[in-house]
This record gives C-alpha cells, sequence and structure tokens, in this order.
C-alpha cells in the first residue's frame, strides 16, 4: 500500500536525502511475497529498499564533507555504537548496527529518507543514478 509520511529532519550527524533510485535484491522480494519469514516478523506498515542512491536536499549541522546537491550512494548498514568491530574496520559485522531496508528499519523505497552522513558516499556525476 501508500501512505503519506512525514518527512523527518537530519540530526546533526544526518543528512536528509531525495531518493532517486533503489535496487530491488532478493531479499525484498522475500520480504513482499512472504512476509519476513522466519528471522523476521513485520506487523506494522514498513518500507523495503537497503539498496539506494539520492541527492542530499539538507545536511545536519555537524555533517562536514556532503553539501546540498551532492549524489550520494549508501552504505545500508550503519553501525550504532564504536564497538571493537568499528575500531577495526569491520563494521558491517557489529551486531548494533541498524540496517536500511531490514525488518523493523524502514528502507529507501519512499521519496525523502534520513541517512548517516558518515555512510554516504559522493557518486560522479558521469555515473547515473541507475548505474551505481
Amino acid at each position: 500500500r501508500l501512505e503519506q509520511r512525514p518527512v523527518a529532519a537530519p540530526r546533526s550527524h544526518e543528512v536528509l536525502l531525495k531518493i532517486n533510485s533503489v535496487g530491488i535484491c532478493g531479499s525484498d522480494i522475500h520480504f513482499w511475497k512472504d512476509g519476513g519469514g522466519v528471522r523476521f516478523v513485520i506487523d506494522k506498515p514498513w518500507t523495503l529498499g537497503h539498496e539506494f542512491s539520492g541527492t542530499v536536499v539538507k545536511v545536519g549541522s555537524g555533517v562536514q564533507h556532503l553539501k546540498e546537491g551532492d549524489r550520494v550512494a549508501i552504505e545500508p548498514g550503519v553501525p550504532r555504537e564504536n564497538d571493537e568491530f568499528v575500531r577495526t574496520g569491520r563494521y558491517n559485522l557489529s551486531p548494533t548496527s541498524f540496517t536500511s531496508g531490514i525488518p523493523p528499519n524502514n528502507g529507501g523505497m519512499c521519496q525523502y529518507y534520513v541517512h548517516d552522513a558518515s555512510y554516504c558516499y559522493k557518486i560522479p556525476d558521469s555515473l547515473s543514478f541507475e548505474e551505481e
């Protein structure tokens, strides 16, 4: 179903993105067809999509490396704590990670999405959003 949701404001370390492209992978199809399966229970409205790109439309006060208009691809897994995995460069293994589009966390199949700026990566103008 489609529904209107308010557009969130970014906190100091975040950016607000206008979503331009979202990839659909096997896990998205599984969630859509099977409703989450054994590991995840989807019991409230939830948004798919963890592979997406967009344009920065608003920048949090503490963000230095991005500006409005930048085109970015996101890393969907964002650790919540600076644990051993993060300190050794293996943040994707952190048990504290928030992953966009993996229940219960909403994903990028929406018009606007707030994401941690440290996990947004500029893409060159020569690359289309669909190619990223």
